[in-house]
């Protein structure tokens, strides 16, 4: 799984280099098959659950899983790409969000906050600690972020009581290894409609995936027009951040990564 890894990062740094004004998304996903095939693998999304694609490209206001097509990229749009490979038989999968040029500071803001709740994450994991502490870690400091410009709140991202951004409650991160979706769901919240297994403990040789989701508005969702994505309800910004990670007796390795 590591040598999978490595290679899913090698292809998303391609992937980030072809992002650009202009360009369907499409021609990303054609990118990213070429490569997951050039370096020996298979694509992991495509014909999953009748997904037709290798990558998963959303924008702005598309969260995950959106079918790339004839949309085109344009200056300030936020770009998630997902993407995942079955190498030597085993799955890896990460994700990674993306400023097209200069963004608004709400889009730079939001792309801040949720790398930094993955790396909270991951720095949260640990043999021993209960599954839930990771989800708690994530949901309190995204929800400790609060939008505004010189003291004023952005008057198109309209507070939610007193936060700012939210996580996304319907939707999580997972185990993975020889299925791309394996147990323990790992969500990014926690209280009373928590559906995790939070009484799972973290072990040594444990692989999951780790993923932020977040919103700069409402957390709920809504499926996008291509039947696959999904969407905030409300039209708000959105990003996403995901690595695989394994836990091993030196600590969390992070697979997806160079």
């Amino acid at each position: 799984m590591a040598e999978g890894g490595k290679i899913l990062a090698k292809i998303m740094a391609e992937l980030e280099k072809a992002i650009g004004p202009g360009i369907a998304t499409k021609e990303l996903n054609r990118l990213a098959e070429g490569l997951i095939f050039e370096f020996g693998g298979k694509p992991s999304f495509k014909d999953y659950d009748g997904f037709p694609a290798s990558l998963c490209v959303s924008i702005n206001e598309q969260v995950v899983h959106a079918l790339p097509g004839s949309r085109i990229i344009k200056q300030g749009d936020l770009v998630s790409l997902d993407l995942g490979i079955l190498y030597k038989g085993l799955h890896t999968d990460m994700a990674r969000t993306f400023a097209v040029g200069k963004a608004s500071p709400l889009a730079e803001k939001l792309i801040v906050v949720t790398k930094k709740a993955l790396e909270i994450a991951k720095k949260t994991a640990k043999p021993g600690i209960k599954l839930e502490d990771i989800s708690r870690a994530i949901q309190q400091y995204v929800e400790s972020q609060v939008y505004s410009v010189q003291g004023t709140d952005d008057p198109s991202q309209a507070k939610l009581g007193n936060r700012g951004f939210n996580v996304i409650r319907e939707l999580c991160g997972h185990g993975i290894g020889r299925e791309l979706h394996e147990e323990p769901q790992i969500l990014n919240f926690v209280g009373e409609d928590y559906g995790g297994d939070e009484e799972v403990i973290l072990k040594e040789g444990m692989v999951f995936c780790v993923e932020p989701m977040v919103a700069a508005g409402h957390w709920k969702l809504k499926k996008s027009s291509d039947s696959f994505g999904y969407e905030t309800k409300d039209g708000s910004l959105s990003c996403h951040f995901e690595d695989t990670v394994a836990l091993t007796v030196k600590g969390l390795e992070v697979l997806t990564r160079l």
